[in-house]
């Protein structure tokens, strides 16, 4: 008798989901509600920015967690993770440039110019757009791999223009910014690192004795 093959951690994804986008339902009922504070739009903006800096954080950390645990899970959910990271950075910018600037193109554009802050922020959402667009497998077999994994390597200045932007807009409190800036940079050094060793034993079988 053959046992049917299940899926490991079938609610991984789906409560991934669920959970990453409560934040949003909440924000939106506290806006309802008038629960935002004094400065609605602002705390909007700051929220959403924030989460959308966690999530995509937390896709660059997929890979060192397997590399460090041996886990595979992190794995399936990094594409998901990254959607949602661009889910949030698209609903950043839709409230700055819908709500803050009335959907002042001009305006949009003077400030993504002018204040250093907005262009790096910018410049993070931009990198963010080729990624999202092709998350599929389509996109891969239609790309071939290697294309495919060079493109993505769009996500690190991202996610480094992503922290640069909190920085700057923090301007006086760096406690927090500066939390986000050193998580990112360990990551950055488990992959460098798990990449040198990856390459030691190429190197060694193509030396004079190979």
């Amino acid at each position: 008798m053959e046992t049917r093959r299940r899926r490991p951690l079938p609610w991984l994804n789906p409560g991934i989901l669920v959970g990453a986008m409560a934040p949003a339902v909440t924000i939106l009922m506290r806006a309802r509600s008038g629960a935002l504070g004094a400065n609605p739009i602002a705390e909007a903006l700051n929220e959403l920015g924030l989460i959308a800096l966690v999530l995509l954080i937390a896709s660059l950390a997929c890979t060192p967690l397997k590399t460090l645990t041996g886990w595979t899970w992190p794995m399936r959910a990094r594409r998901l993770i990254g959607l949602l990271a661009f889910t949030y950075a698209a609903l950043h910018l839709t409230v700055y440039a819908g709500l803050d600037q009335g959907l002042d193109l001009r305006a949009v554009l003077a400030d993504v110019v002018k204040r250093r802050f907005i262009f790096v922020g910018f410049a993070a959402f931009v990198m963010m757009i080729p990624l999202a667009l092709t998350s599929t497998g389509a996109s891969v077999r239609r790309m071939g791999y290697v294309k495919w994994k060079q493109l993505h390597l769009l996500v690190y200045p991202a996610a480094l223009c992503a922290v640069i932007h909190f920085v700057w807009r923090v301007k006086k409190d760096l406690r927090e910014p500066l939390v986000y800036a050193t998580i990112l940079g360990a990551l950055l050094l488990v992959r460098v690192i798990a990449a040198r060793r990856r390459s030691r034993p190429a190197a060694a079988t193509s030396g004079p004795n190979a």
